[in-house]
């Protein structure tokens, strides 16, 4: 049946009156549906419209500097989804399709990293059905000479999959002798899962920080039941067999000569009251310009000075880990003057960082403030310095010290002292500048010694995982566990320092761990990692 709209006249002769006006009278409803579509379509794109550009107005105007860096995370990742749905809709309301601009638009494009080369590739080609020339008049072959290509990157979502042993029985007729391999030794010997799912599962709990009833979920999608309890005794276990490559982790940190020292509260559930009481994750990394780097974590019930006056060593520990000795990076927390005391031999080296923060407090907290104002512009100048320093090594980066940023020191200490000398004792402005003069001698150490950073942001960097994991457990469930959770983390978050993925560290180490020879365990720390040929 033709349609209304490519009738011509010669068809609509004979018809009868009657029929003609049926038809005009359809023609006349379409054009109206039409024209409502129409109407409906630029309403639709002028709504989404206003979506973007409103989206693009808080974009800009959001106080995100008043956000914490949790709230600012998940503003970003709201608008970037809301965005390219908006984008999407409006790209299918005008009938086109949702494709980044052309090469040759203005639009400022998104740069895009290069897909890695590891990865692995399928290759699909496209080719017409037909290459034989279309030019009127020609009909002859084409010639290949060329290709594009474009690269889209897919996933398979985690596989499961069974190692199957088999042993072979080999047995002598004549003497009834019996032959068979041995069975090879396991972290989890008779136990169901493989090193790579006693991996995964640490690396899941204490990396990507999912607890552990959600990876039963995610592993019942794959008809696998692994009740969280189970999932808990494989991490369990696999934490215990890597007790001591922590031991022999903890001798390499505390080789270092210059130490970064923090800690941070982690709640910790209190079966006898139903409830959870503070905790505290200890952290200790070799220094922030040390060529092997290093991360060790010590899971404590209490934050006094006996917990890290333990750790560092008052004596040699029996163990071949001798006290510690060297230069500490720390802010002044008093329990650091215990830790200092406890062995001859420990310099005292403080935070810019930490001084800083308490003039930042007092305009975040009082509004405007002169001497704030000025103490952090005479701050960042030392820091702009530093970034500059950075690359050098110890000596050249000492030198510059001495001739370039020593005055500028001097002359933020006569500075502090002059304000210090007109604000009324037991002000906020006046605690902001005692905790920097109070701490002079730790904050200049870095002028003495190349090797020592400013500041103490290097180990703060090193306790984030901690306070991802905070939110995601919301608490550790005992002492063991936190202990646990010390190990795996500190072996996990050293090898990523390393370039290592975490969980191929952690399955070669499991799989070696049970015939490795106690001598040779050094093999294994992440610095010294090398994957089994």
């Amino acid at each position: 049946m033709q349609e209304l709209h490519d009738l011509k006249d010669e068809d609509l002769q004979g018809l009868a009156p009657e029929a003609i006006a049926a038809l005009a009278q359809q023609m006349l409803q379409r054009l109206r549906r039409q024209d409502s579509e129409i109407k409906f379509k630029d309403a639709k794109i002028e709504k989404i419209t206003f979506q973007l550009a409103r989206l693009k107005a808080w974009k800009f105007g959001a106080k995100t500097e008043a956000m914490s860096a949790e709230q600012r995370r998940l503003f970003e990742e709201t608008l970037a989804e809301d965005e390219a749905s908006l984008q999407a809709q409006l790209a299918r309301a005008r009938g086109a399709p949702a494709t980044p601009p052309a090469a040759g638009d203005n639009q400022r494009k998104p740069h895009r990293r290069r897909l890695p080369d590891h990865l692995r590739r399928e290759e699909h080609h496209h080719e017409p059905e037909n290459t034989i020339c279309p030019s009127p008049g020609c009909g002859k072959p084409m010639v290949r000479v060329g290709e594009d290509i474009s690269e889209r990157l897919d996933i398979v979502p985690a596989e499961f999959f069974v190692h199957r042993h088999i042993y072979g029985k080999w047995a002598c007729r004549c003497c009834q002798c019996l032959v068979q391999e041995a069975v090879a030794p396991q972290i989890i010997d008779g136990g169901m899962p493989a090193a790579g799912l006693i991996a995964h599962t640490m690396v899941s709990h204490f990396v990507d920080h999912l607890p552990y009833y959600r990876m039963e979920s995610i592993n019942a999608r794959s008809n696998v039941h692994t009740p969280r309890s189970t999932l808990a005794s494989w991490s369990g276990q696999g934490g215990a067999a890597l007790m001591p490559l922590y031991d022999a982790h903890k001798r390499f940190v505390l080789s270092a000569q210059v130490l970064h020292a923090d800690e941070t509260p982690v709640a910790m559930l209190d079966p006898g009251r139903g409830k959870t009481k503070r905790a505290y994750v200890w952290t200790y990394a070799r220094g922030a310009f040390d060529a092997v780097p290093g991360v060790i974590y010590d899971f404590c019930v209490g934050r006094g000075a006996q917990y890290p006056v333990a750790f560092l060593g008052p004596e040699d520990d029996g163990r071949g880990a001798p006290a510690w000795r060297g230069t500490l990076v720390r802010d002044e927390y008093t329990a650091y003057d215990k830790v200092m005391i406890a062995q001859p031999g420990r310099i005292p080296a403080g935070c810019l960082a930490h001084a800083r923060r308490k003039f930042d407090e007092l305009l975040r907290d009082g509004g405007r403030s002169a001497v704030a104002d000025e103490a952090l512009r005479r701050i960042a100048q030392i820091y702009r310095l530093e970034r500059e320093l950075a690359a050098l090594t110890a000596e050249e980066r000492l030198a510059r010290r001495q001739t370039d940023a020593r005055p500028l020191w001097e002359k933020l200490q006569a500075w502090l002292r002059l304000e210090r000398s007109r604000v009324p004792d037991g002000s906020s402005t006046a605690k902001a500048l005692n905790y920097s003069l109070n701490a002079w001698t730790a904050l200049t150490q870095n002028l003495l010694d190349g090797d020592v950073n400013v500041d103490n942001n290097h180990c703060e960097n090193q306790i984030r995982p901690w306070a991802l994991g905070r939110r995601a457990w919301l608490f550790a469930g005992s002492e063991l566990a936190g202990q646990r959770a010390a190990v795996v983390m500190s072996l996990v978050q050293s090898a990523k320092l390393h370039g290592h993925d975490p969980w191929t560290y952690l399955k070669d180490v499991l799989t070696r761990l049970p015939t490795h020879l106690n001598s040779r365990i050094d093999e294994l720390l992440p610095h010294n990692w090398q994957p089994a040929g």
